[in-house]
């Protein structure tokens, strides 16, 4: 589907399929992320971002600090919210898994590496999920070791 020998960088050439998908698509919804470009065409983070960058400096599509790309601008439609966040659902999960005893108090739970690659996910999302988790009284961190469960008597009161 890409030309890599061709004289078009291949940035361009995936702006320009993106830019026949959403011209079919009605203002407000969600484009694929940078990482599901990334993924589908087997490029770097780089070239994906350059590719989203090319069609929002066209007004095709806008960009939503931590919820989303979306077709048109920001003014045109109300864009597809989602119900909670993708940081706060990850937090949930995590912290649901620690009541079942899937991950003991004191115990470790999994790195920022394992659950980027667990919830396909930006480093940043996992990191916002791991300060909400701290802040609830799920977990610490010890500081070039990594999180832990913290002690049942110090979890959120349901």
């Amino acid at each position: 589907m890409l030309d890599y020998d061709g004289d078009t960088h291949i940035y361009l050439q995936i702006a320009e399929i993106l830019r026949q998908r959403v011209s079919g698509l009605a203002s407000g919804h969600p484009v694929p992320s940078e990482a599901d470009i990334q993924q589908e065409f087997g490029v770097a983070r780089t070239t994906a971002r350059r590719a989203v960058h090319v069609l929002r400096e066209e007004g095709l599509i806008y960009t939503v600090q931590g919820e989303g790309t979306f077709v048109g601008g920001p003014d045109e439609a109300p864009r597809k919210q989602r119900k909670v966040p993708l940081y706060q659902q990850i937090a949930t999960d995590i912290a649901e898994q620690i009541k079942e005893g899937r991950f003991p108090p004191r115990r470790s739970i999994p790195g920022e590496s394992a659950l980027v690659e667990q919830y396909d996910v930006a480093r940043e999302t996992v990191r916002r999920a791991m300060v909400l988790l701290r802040e609830q009284g799920w977990i610490y961190t010890v500081p070039q070791r990594g999180s832990y469960v913290s002690p049942k008597e110090s979890w959120p009161q349901a």
